[in-house]
């Protein structure tokens, strides 16, 4: 993720890791590294999710 790090905030990704349950493997090993990329892909999905609710309303 560090390559479109910009592309979604640092607080949305923690966020969207703890509703996913990965947050704890970040703060882990300090970083992004280790995050499988099929979950890096699910808190991508959450965060387009959340920006299509948001331009909805």
């Amino acid at each position: 993720m560090s390559r479109n790090s910009k592309l979604i905030s640092e607080n949305l990704r923690e966020e969207i890791a703890k509703e996913l349950g990965v947050y704890d493997l970040v703060k882990q090993d300090g970083g992004w590294g280790n995050v499988p990329s099929k979950t890096c892909g699910n808190i991508v999905t959450k965060a387009i999710e959340i920006a299509n609710r948001s331009v909805e309303k």
